[in-house]
C-alpha cells in the first residue's frame, strides 16, 4: 500500500479545508499509518485517527509529532465499538469497508459535515490484485446508496487502474 494520500482524497480535503481560525474536526478511520490524517492535520484540520493496530496508531502520532502536528489517535475495534455521535466535520474513509459501520460513520458527522470514501468494488477481483472477499467489496452502486438522503456532492466508481467507488457527501443540515 503506498505511503501518500490517495490524490481523490487530497483533492477534497483541499477543496473542504477552512481556514483559521476555524479549524474543523476531521476523523481517519482505519487510519493505518495515517497518509490522510497527516494530510488533514497538514491542512489545518483538528484531526483525530482511528485503527484497531495500536502501533500503526502510535507511529502516524510520532510522524506527526516530529512535523509539528497533533494527531489524536485511538486504538478501537470498530466491529465492537461506535465512533461518538456527531463530532466530525470531516470523516475520510479510504481502502476500509465494514458494512455495519456505515450507520456510525454517518451518526458521527456533524449537520452539514461531509464524507470523503474510497474503496474497492467487486471489480477489483478482476485485476487480481487487493481485497477478494466479497465482505471487503462493495456492490455496484451500494457506497452510492449507503448515502441516500444526503448531499452527493461527487460519486463515480471505476475499474481502472483499481476498481473502486468514490463518494464525496454532505450530511443534511436538518437530521
Amino acid at each position: 500500500m503506498s505511503a501518500s494520500p490517495s490524490p481523490f482524497v487530497a483533492e477534497w480535503i483541499s477543496r473542504l479545508a477552512v481556514p483559521a481560525p476555524r479549524s474543523p474536526r476531521a476523523l481517519d478511520v482505519a487510519m493505518g499509518r495515517g497518509r490522510h490524517a497527516l494530510l488533514l492535520a497538514r491542512r489545518g484540520f483538528h484531526t483525530f485517527g482511528v485503527d484497531r493496530n495500536l502501533d500503526v496508531v502510535r507511529e502516524a502520532m510520532q510522524v506527526a509529532a516530529r512535523e509539528g502536528l497533533h494527531i489524536r489517535g485511538w486504538c478501537a475495534d470498530l466491529t465492537v465499538s461506535r465512533l461518538p455521535a456527531h463530532a466530525f466535520d470531516l470523516v475520510v474513509v479510504t481502502r476500509y469497508l465494514q458494512r455495519d459501520l456505515f450507520a456510525s460513520i454517518k451518526g458521527s458527522v456533524t449537520a452539514g459535515g461531509c464524507v470523503i470514501y474510497e474503496t474497492f468494488t467487486i471489480a477489483q477481483r478482476e485485476l487480481g490484485t487487493g481485497p477478494t472477499s466479497p465482505d471487503h467489496l462493495l456492490q455496484p452502486g451500494e457506497l452510492r446508496s449507503e448515502f441516500d438522503g444526503w448531499e452527493v456532492t461527487f460519486y463515480e466508481e471505476v475499474d481502472r487502474p483499481e476498481a473502486v467507488a468514490r463518494l464525496v457527501a454532505q450530511r443534511p443540515f436538518n437530521s
